[in-house]
């Protein structure tokens, strides 16, 4: 069994104990007492050194915890080591899950919205609420009240309670026996097993950054500590930098990309537009080229020295809407061959090129009228493009 420094004093990052297994060549280590953190409840696990080497991991084996090294320990069973977690990475941790358990506090005070699930990420961390919906609104007033509990230092205490007793827990315990307990002075009291800061003050400031649905529930990111500091000098340069580039101040940037996404648009309709004429020009033009056969069939192909494009698909459209009309195009980045048959060509387009590629190891198919797929070599390209023309002209 491993005594949890943890559990009773978070702040505690050197410590001593006695050496109580070995596995892995002495990279697996137990001890008899340990203030690293495993990885439990969402929270990742501490790093930091033992006897000098590196802790890898640190994971929770009910009783035990267990010590992952970058090299095998320079101890027998029985020998005292020092260890000495990461302190940097324990209150990052801390000022994480403390600012979780006062969001999900206020986010029940406010809107009675319950916390189901918890991440903490290496980035930005989420809760997620068993509600349909949460507006900006909401999510500034969560926000707000969470930083003024910040700001007035309210204590977070540790203790242990028997869950037959235990009261005004935010969520029912889903066990029996001592609870360790988290309390956050009159805001919250949950069990929990995690590392906590002192004071609400530790937490620093708390940034909600999005929120999105999922399921008929919603999901909040949010930051903490210096992780929110670190990430809104990022957001702010980010818009600084946007800014420079529409050169304009960053109250200004929203709008004006609001107004060129609108230009964007249009331009893209208007594009589209020009494409479709084009493309039926195209089509028209060498429809009027094609000799037909015996059948009265015209038969136009087009080699694209390149990827196919919008262009083409355009011109197979407006091709197979003219009478007995065949088109196919192929080209060699990505290899891709397109065919387009008019409903009166009795071609099946789909089922031809189908057939094609599958004997050439390709794949593929469409609609009778329109049809593209994908040749796995380059090289085969103009091999699949002749076999199509000859199952086109039979």
């Amino acid at each position: 069994m491993t005594t949890r420094l943890y559990y009773t004093d978070a702040r505690r990052l050197e410590f001593d104990a006695t050496v109580v297994a070995l596995a892995d060549d002495a990279r697996r280590v137990v001890l008899d007492r340990s203030a690293f953190y495993p990885t439990s409840g969402g929270q990742p696990h501490d790093t930091g050194v033992l006897d000098g080497i590196r802790v890898l991991d640190v994971v929770d084996e009910d009783e035990r915890v267990v010590h992952l090294l970058e090299a095998p320990l320079r101890a027998a069973v029985g020998d005292r080591v020092a260890g000495m977690v990461d302190e940097t990475r324990r209150r990052d941790h801390m000022q994480q899950h403390s600012g979780q358990h006062l969001l999900s506090a206020v986010f029940a005070e406010l809107h009675g919205a319950d916390t189901v699930s918890v991440h903490f990420g290496p980035e930005s961390s989420l809760v997620e609420l068993d509600v349909e919906a949460i507006s900006r609104e909401q999510l500034v007033a969560v926000e707000a009240r969470a930083n003024a509990i910040v700001r007035e230092a309210r204590p977070v205490t540790v203790t242990f309670e028997d869950a037959a007793t235990a009261i005004g827990l935010r969520k029912s315990p889903s066990r029996a026996g001592t609870l360790r307990i988290v309390t956050i002075e009159g805001v919250d009291r949950s069990a929990c097993g995690g590392t906590h800061v002192a004071t609400t003050a530790e937490i620093g400031p708390l940034l909600l950054r999005r929120a999105e649905r999922m399921r008929q529930r919603v999901r909040v990111e949010f930051v903490a500590g210096e992780r929110a500091i670190v990430r809104a000098r990022s957001d702010y340069e980010l818009l600084g930098s946007a800014a420079h580039q529409l050169s304009a101040s960053p109250a200004d940037v929203p709008q004006l990309v609001a107004s060129q996404a609108e230009r964007v648009r249009e331009l893209e309709n208007e594009r589209k537009s020009l494409l479709q004429s084009l493309g039926a020009e195209r089509a028209r033009q060498m429809h009027a080229a094609a000799a037909p056969d015996a059948d009265g069939l015209r038969l136009a192909t087009e080699r694209i020295d390149g990827a196919l494009g919008d262009l083409q698909r355009q011109t197979a459209q407006a091709f197979a809407a003219l009478p007995k009309a065949v088109y196919l195009a192929s080209a060699d980045e990505p290899p891709t061959v397109l065919l387009a048959a008019s409903s009166d060509s009795g071609i099946n387009a789909g089922a031809v090129l189908k057939s094609t590629l599958a004997a050439a190891g390709g794949r593929g198919g469409g609609s009778p009228q329109l049809a593209q797929g994908s040749v796995p070599n380059p090289a085969l390209v103009a091999e699949v493009a002749r076999a199509v023309e000859g199952a086109v002209r039979r």
